[in-house]
């Protein structure tokens, strides 16, 4: 795939060269598919490489080398994550009955982020990129809200079955120790039959939960709310409030005091109306199935699913792994093989690029890197607050607003860089 969009030189290559920033430790780079893996090559070309001494530790997780190593490459990316601390990750296909078709796929392959969130463990933070022209529905929205979504159990990992017929239904749980079994009777059910699920969760694993959710909060200096059903479900959403509380007081109530900051239990009814009346300016954390719709929730009030990062951090706060929160953008992909131009909005991709570099920086103790990856993500937000933009974005401010392809675009941002940091 080429990775020269536009074909013209870049702004690096047009004047002075000055010194690339040196970056100590390995970045773990993970490729993706279709549109995003185009626009990846570009950032990677134009937006870092000129900049940065940076070591890569390259992983292909496109569609066909997944398939090609029976996804040990997936597996294999996500161990060198853990080991060097930070990786940044391109949008990847989870195949469908059509990919595996599409592709001539061994088999279904599972979702690459499910597979890297399996190794790592830690908590999906979701945050929305704010650019002061582009409309959010939900006008009162001026600071970010940070989602951190437990990845972990409930819905997700459900035994759940059609009941055919009258009957009872039970739930046993028995003691690895050989000690009594608990036996609990759910329903009897009439004639017609119904549905059943059994769900679960682990208190490791909600205690991680917690960790990673005060951390975060921590390192970006906003409160943390945990939203839970706990009057209805006085065990199981009973377990999260009462471990989150422990965590708390243990952990981390002395460092929030420190920092002026809050950790509150809300019920997720009470939360979500609050959020509504609310400026912003916190993290969210949600149980697994709750996360997944309100990320989207809140990237659709803030304007557009296309301005929302997304950071994996373990619960040591250690390792951060951080991509786009949409997908591989196939339609527009179509268009770029047919030879047409498209208009695909690359900021969430250059935002996983700077969020792991950030993190990179954090690491190392070295600020120029950080403040290298902020400088990024600052030309990203000015030129768009300039008139220039792709035309998802152009589309939500109005008819009138002029709009650029994903070439013109990106090519703005590598002048407008060029220009800031020369």
């Amino acid at each position: 795939m080429s990775s020269n969009l536009g074909g013209t030189p870049t702004a690096q290559e047009a004047g002075p060269r000055m010194a690339k920033i040196k970056v100590v430790g390995p970045v773990v780079e993970l490729d993706g598919d279709e549109m995003t893996r185009i626009i990846w090559q570009f950032i990677k070309d134009r937006l870092i490489h000129p900049y940065l001494d940076v070591d890569l530790r390259y992983y292909d997780l496109s569609i066909q080398n997944r398939d090609a190593t029976d996804d040990q490459v997936t597996v294999d990316a996500a161990h060198a994550i853990k080991e060097h601390g930070v990786g940044v990750k391109c949008a990847t296909i989870t195949p469908d009955e059509a990919r595996v078709e599409e592709f001539g796929l061994k088999k279904m392959w599972l979702s690459p982020n499910g597979t890297i969130r399996n190794i790592l463990g830690g908590v999906v933070f979701r945050e929305p990129i704010i650019i002061s022209n582009i409309p959010r529905l939900v006008p009162g929205w001026n600071k970010p809200i940070i989602i951190g979504r437990h990845a972990h159990g409930d819905q997700y990992k459900a035994t759940n079955f059609k009941v055919p017929g009258a009957g009872t239904l039970t739930l046993t749980y028995t003691p690895a120790d050989g000690s009594e079994p608990i036996h609990q009777q759910v329903v009897t059910y009439p004639e017609g039959g119904g549905v059943a699920m059994g769900m679960y969760n682990f208190n490791d694993s909600i205690r991680d939960f917690a960790r990673a959710s005060f951390a975060y909060g921590l390192q970006r200096g906003y409160p943390v709310y945990l939203s839970t059903k706990n009057t209805i479900l006085k065990a199981y959403d009973g377990a999260f409030k009462d471990i989150f509380a422990e965590v708390f007081e243990a952990e981390f109530k002395e460092q929030f005091d420190a920092a002026g900051l809050t950790y509150e239990h809300r019920l997720i009814d009470d939360m979500v109306a609050a959020a509504m009346k609310w400026e912003g300016g916190y993290v969210w954390a949600c149980k697994n199935y709750d996360g997944d719709v309100q990320s989207d929730t809140v990237a659709q009030g803030f304007g557009s699913l296309g301005l929302m990062t997304s950071v994996l951090m373990t619960p040591d706060g250690r390792t951060v792994e951080a991509e786009a929160a949409h997908g591989t953008v196939t339609r527009h992909y179509r268009q770029h093989q047919q030879g047409k131009p498209t208009s695909t909005n690359p900021i969430a991709s250059i935002f996983a690029w700077t969020g792991g570099l950030k993190h990179r920086g954090k690491l190392d103790g070295t600020p120029e890197v950080t403040q290298f990856a902020e400088t990024l993500e600052d030309v990203v937000v000015t030129t768009v607050e300039s008139g220039k933009m792709t035309k998802d974005l152009a589309l939500l401010i109005g008819p009138e607003q002029e709009w650029l392809t994903t070439e013109a675009f990106l090519a703005a941002l590598d002048e407008n860089l060029a220009a800031r940091l020369g």
